[in-house]
Parts: structure tokens; C-alpha cells; sequence
């Protein structure tokens, strides 16, 4: 989750979505990438993306998302591992996602290396209830299935 803030650009799964504002944060804030990422290291038992990357560290400052998925995937290879599949909701009023989806599902399939049929990408409202609902901000929870070697 993260607050939403003029002046910044939005990037939503890897994709620059035009919207009067964009996601503050110590990255480029990218809230899909970042639940994406604490998923796949949530399913190798690797702690959270934060271990990782610590929001501590100045290298990380506007950090381009895609770079932390990048590890991630580089993980699950390591592992001796492969996605199955990945999930991804987005929490939010606006922007509407449904339109911005099928590029969203193409650049994580691609920074995955895995084929655009083993991603999902969608949006639900909380019914303009909470943090999400008066526009301060966006959400995303994701689930990943990933198969490892036993």
C-alpha cells in the first residue's frame, strides 16, 4: 500500500499509468510489482521484499521496480523452481486498471520469463470505504504458485 502524490508518475505492474498523481514511496513505488515480489519470496520461505531491498539503503532511492521482480524470478531459477502462476489484485478507485490489464500482464510475464497465460492481473474497489476508497491510495495483494525441486 502506498499513499498517492502529485508530482509523481504512476506505475502500476510495470506500466506507467496517466494519472493526476502517482505513488509516493522510496522506489518508483510500484504497489503490483511490490505485492508480486513479497509473494514469490513469501513462497521460497525468503522473507519479504524489504529483507531484500531495504527502504533503508539510498541505492534503492526511485528505484525502478522491475529490478526487484528481476531478483525475484532470479530466486525462484536458484531455487531450482518455476512459477506456475501469479495473481495480482490492485486496490483502488481510480485509475480504472481493466484498461491498462493486458500491458500490465505482458510486462510481468516478460520479467518473469514466463508466458503472459500464467499471469493475472485485475482491480476491485473497497466501495469508496478507507484509505483506498477516498483516493489517498492504492493497494495490492498478490498469490503466486511456485513448484520447487523437493
Amino acid at each position: 500500500m502506498h499513499v498517492l502524490e502529485a508530482g509523481r508518475p504512476l506505475f502500476l505492474c510495470g506500466v506507467e499509468v496517466r494519472h493526476d498523481k502517482g505513488l509516493a514511496g522510496h522506489s518508483d513505488a510500484d504497489v503490483g510489482i511490490h505485492a508480486l515480489c513479497d509473494a514469490i519470496y513469501g513462497a521460497l520461505a525468503e522473507g519479504d521484499i524489504g529483507r531484500h531491498f531495504p527502504p533503508s539503503e539510498a541505492t534503492w532511492k526511485n528505484a525502478d521496480s522491475a529490478r526487484f521482480l528481476a531478483h525475484a524470478a532470479e530466486r525462484i531459477a536458484a531455487r531450482g523452481g518455476r512459477l506456475v502462476n501469479a495473481d495480482v489484485t490492485l486496490i483502488c478507485e481510480r485509475p480504472k486498471i481493466t484498461p491498462h490489464a493486458p500491458a500490465m500482464i505482458a510486462r510481468l510475464a516478460s520479467l518473469l520469463g514466463v508466458g503472459a497465460g500464467c499471469i493475472s492481473v485485475k482491480a476491485t474497489t473497497t466501495e469508496r470505504l478507507g484509505f483506498t476508497g477516498r483516493g489517498e491510495g492504492i493497494a495490492a495483494q498478490a498469490v503466486v504458485s511456485v513448484l520447487l525441486p523437493e
